[in-house]
C-alpha cells in the first residue's frame, strides 16, 4: 500500500515511470471495464489510452481521503466508455418513422390531439401552463417551474393535479360513451 502511495505521489509530480507502473498494475482491469461497455476492441484500446492520459493530466485531482486510486481510475474509464457509446447514438431522428397507413389516419390523430387540447382548456390557467410547458414544449420540471416563477414542489403539484383532473375528465367521457352504446343497442 505504501508503494502505491509513493507511485501516486510520483505521478502527481509528473514522473512518467510512475504512470508506467500504474499502467502495468491497472490497465488489464480498466480494459475489462471498457470492453464490457463498448464491446469494440479497437475503441476499447483507444479509450484505455485516453483514460491513462486523463489520469496523467488530472492526477492532482485524486484525493486518497475520498477513496482508493483504483476506484478513481475506474470511474474515469467507465465515464470515457459510456461517453463514447453515447456519442455514436443518433440523438436526432433522420429517417421517417411514420406509423400512419394513410392520410386519413394521420388526420384522425390530429383530431385526437385537438380534443386533448380542448380538454386541457378546461383546466385552471396555471394547470394549463404547467402541462403545456412540460408535455408540449418539452421542458423539464425544473426548467418549467423557473419559467412559471413558482417553487419546484408547487410546480410538481400543479402537474399532478392537472393529470388527475384530465384522468377524471376522460373517465367521465368514457363512461358517457359506454352508456350511450348500451342505450343504442
Amino acid at each position: 500500500m505504501d508503494n502505491e502511495k509513493d507511485l501516486i505521489s510520483k505521478l502527481k509530480s509528473k514522473d512518467e515511470s510512475a504512470l508506467g507502473l500504474l499502467y502495468d498494475k491497472y490497465s488489464a482491469a480498466l480494459y475489462g471495464i471498457i470492453i464490457r461497455i463498448c464491446k469494440d476492441e479497437g475503441l476499447a484500446e483507444n479509450l484505455l489510452q485516453d483514460t491513462f492520459m486523463t489520469i496523467w493530466k488530472k492526477s492532482d485531482a485524486y484525493d486518497d481521503r475520498k477513496g482508493r486510486f483504483y476506484t478513481w481510475a475506474y470511474r474515469i474509464a467507465k465515464n470515457k466508455a459510456l461517453n463514447a457509446i453515447r456519442k455514436d447514438k443518433k440523438l436526432i431522428q433522420t429517417e421517417d418513422l411514420s406509423v400512419y397507413k394513410s392520410k386519413t389516419e394521420e388526420q384522425n390523430i390530429d383530431i385526437d390531439h385537438l380534443k386533448l387540447k380542448g380538454a386541457i382548456k378546461r383546466l385552471e390557467t396555471h394547470h394549463q401552463k404547467a402541462i403545456e410547458l412540460v408535455y408540449f414544449n418539452g421542458l423539464t420540471h425544473r426548467e418549467a417551474n423557473e419559467e412559471m416563477g413558482v417553487p419546484l414542489g408547487t410546480f410538481k403539484s400543479y402537474i399532478k393535479q392537472a393529470l388527475k383532473q384530465l384522468q377524471e375528465l376522460y373517465i367521465k367521457v368514457v363512461t358517457f360513451i359506454m352508456i350511450l352504446i348500451e342505450v343504442i343497442r
